[in-house]
């Protein structure tokens, strides 16, 4: 017996329950394939352990839920062409098998496809379902309501921006779930205040609440304050309420987290009425609603000081007294944001961290007073910080940057977009080696010395902003991928020196899915091959105004990116067959952008739109071509669920 042969046969000794506790140790999903390939056994218990699947085609779904017959969540917001008639179908049990699945999750965010009777099969087959989202189905209506509503056990729903949903679907959801605990209808706008104050009469079980971008008004926070088990509660930019509302809220004692952020008649003497009596809050965010933070609002701040962790008191006038007062009373806050904050100056940011010594978390966006003195209180009070937001702070230079790469280890994401940093800023940075999010916008000082000493420490680098940064070439792409091989999502746009060669360089980033090269003229179908063969996880791929790419960019694509779901290429030299050929063969497809695509007819539209076969939710022309393509094709699109978007601009064709 071979060595392979007898390893397999000790696989095959082991029990179904200690091979998945293996598999479970296994993160990569490309090892996870390698075992399934290798023994049937470890195959047998992936799929016997497996709890979460996210299919990218309609055509594999009823295969998953064969495959993995103990899924709890399942996501099909992924998903393309998934509509009413697949979904039922690919729930149906098979001949002589059971009619149920112990799936208690599902996700069908932006699923535009699928209606009300899709969703009656979803709760049909799924009689254990705990949580829905249908975020951004903009067509779903009451009717879809009344099919969730069935879901006698639901606990969790969201329902962001379904924009037909009015005050009786919402009734629906009340009536049949009344144990939910977590509801958000952000952008619902049809609900008002009826709806608001029969679902709190309906499901006293409530803890979390979003009504961020509804009309309602202070009834809606009457009505949500009888909840007595309500921990959080979000309502961004609901202009209808102010501090009376939040008094209303004051009388219940389990609130945990409250945003405001956005609602213009919400002042620091409401924050404070709500606050006081409080003893468990954690979190609040009034970002872009105080004009100015006052007295009685800081004062209060003690009362919560042990609890609260979160602050954002974003856009607002803000000193260097009131820093310190926060400091002083919240010395357990672990993040702060104080973006587009006038009046945040050194002295102000050393009297809040000396105290607050907790942060991991500090935002200081277009804070433009501030200095390298900042840097150096932060660097030296908060060694634990995690991530600093530091854009358009123009007088942050490397030596401010040098005191934070030494004593600052543990940090993963630092923003620098349109900072006056050089090269030798880079190197301090670089000895930040959990750094995971490194963004450089606009820092035109930047070279490829500085991506060297990036490539060189920072190994768990997930995603680098490169935009318009204009002195980076493909000897700096080099440096950066033969270090940080976990990129995944990448910005180059307008970074003009970039070659083919560049792309080469890129093609061994193999975690890679979200990649911009807006403005890359340099790049032609040389390069997006490279890129295509080697990045086969790319999701999301910008080729806008580069424009030396053609067909041979498209056929590359076509054939090995299967998972890309959103494709720019307005203004690339591509022609009908190309972008037929490529509409055909992307089944997860799902935006795209072609607009002032010259080369391509008006029958070489219609031919390309055909191929897509309904499974396109996003697609962005020129205005010109709607009243030259075929009644027909854009109503077939419609009732898909693409939603079309027309750029009005003169239609020009070339071929």
């Amino acid at each position: 017996m071979s060595h392979g042969d007898a390893a397999g046969a000790g696989v095959d000794a082991l029990s179904l329950d200690l091979l998945a506790h293996a598999v479970a140790f296994v993160r990569d999903p490309r090892d996870r394939k390698s075992c399934r390939l290798a023994n049937r056994a470890f195959a047998r218990a992936e799929a016997a352990s497996r709890r979460a699947a996210r299919p990218l085609r309609r055509e594999a779904l009823s295969r998953v839920l064969r495959a993995f017959p103990s899924l709890a969540s399942l996501d099909l917001s992924a998903c393309a062409g998934l509509d009413d008639a697949s979904l039922a179908a690919a729930l149906l049990p098979p001949a002589g098998g059971g009619g149920e699945l112990g799936v208690r999750r599902v996700l069908l965010a932006r699923a535009s496809g699928v209606g009300w009777r899709g969703l009656e099969a979803v709760v049909a087959a799924c009689p254990r379902l705990e949580a829905v989202d249908l975020s951004h189905c903009v067509a779903a209506g009451d009717r879809e309501m009344a099919a969730v509503a069935a879901a006698a056990g639901l606990r969790e729903l969201v329902m962001d921006k379904c924009l037909g949903v009015t005050d009786v679907g919402l009734a629906k959801v009340a009536v049949g779930c009344p144990r939910l605990e977590r509801l958000s209808v952000k952008w619902c706008r049809e609900i008002s205040d009826i709806g608001i104050e029969l679902l709190a009469k309906k499901c006293p079980e409530l803890r979390s609440v979003d009504i961020s971008y509804l009309k309602v008004s202070n009834e809606s926070l009457r009505s949500l304050s009888t909840l007595e088990k309500l921990e959080d509660i979000t309502m961004v930019c609901c202009l209808f309420i102010d501090n009376d509302g939040l008094q209303f809220l004051s009388a219940g004692k389990s609130l945990q987290s409250i945003d405001v952020s956005r609602c213009p008649h919400v002042t620091s003497r409401g924050l404070a009425s709500l606050i006081d009596g409080q003893r468990f809050i954690q979190k609040i965010n009034a970002a872009h609603s105080l004009h100015e933070i006052e007295t009685c609002f800081l004062s209060k701040l003690s009362t919560i000081g042990q609890t609260l962790t979160v602050l954002r008191l974003d856009g607002i006038e803000i000193f260097a007294s009131n820093l310190q007062a926060i400091g002083d009373n919240c010395k357990n806050l672990v993040e702060i944001g104080l973006s587009k904050c006038n009046g945040v100056t050194d002295d102000g940011i050393t009297s809040l961290v000396i105290n607050c010594s907790h942060l991991r978390t500090i935002d200081v966006t277009c804070c433009h007073l501030l200095t390298n003195d900042a840097l150096a209180a932060i660097a030296e009070n908060c060694r634990m910080v995690e991530c600093l937001r530091l854009e358009s702070c123009p007088f942050i230079t490397e030596k401010g940057l040098e005191q934070i790469g030494t004593l600052c280890s543990h940090l993963k994401e630092i923003d620098l977009t349109d900072c006056r940093i050089d090269d030798e800023a880079l190197q301090h940075i670089a000895s930040c080696s959990e750094l995971q999010s490194l963004k450089l916008g606009l820092c035109s000082s930047i070279s490829d010395k500085g991506l060297v000493y990036i490539g060189s420490n920072c190994r768990k680098l997930v995603e680098l902003d490169l935009y318009r940064c204009s002195a980076i070439t493909d000897e700096g792409l080099a440096a950066l991928t033969h270090g940080c091989k976990k990129i995944r999502m990448l910005n180059l746009r307008y970074c003009t020196q970039i070659t083919d060669a560049g792309l080469k360089h890129l093609s061994a980033l193999e975690e890679l899915t979200h990649l911009e090269m807006r403005c890359l003229v340099r790049i032609t179908g040389i390069g997006i091959t490279s890129i295509a063969v080697g990045c086969t996880s790319l999701i999301e791929l910008d080729l806008k105004r580069c424009y030396s790419v053609d067909d041979a960019a498209l056929w590359a694509l076509s054939r090995y990116s299967q998972n890309l779901r959103q494709l720019t290429i307005s203004y690339c030299q591509v022609t009908g067959l190309g972008l037929c050929h490529l509409l055909g063969s992307l089944r997860s497809l799902q935006d795209v952008k072609m607009v002032h695509l010259s080369w391509v007819s008006i029958e070489g539209f219609e031919m390309a739109l055909r191929a897509s076969c309904g499974r396109l939710k996003k697609l962005k022309l020129l205005g010109g071509l709607r009243s030259v393509l075929s009644p027909e094709l854009l109503q077939m699109l419609q009732a898909c669920g693409c939603r079309l978007r027309w750029v009005d601009k003169q239609l020009v064709y070339k071929g």
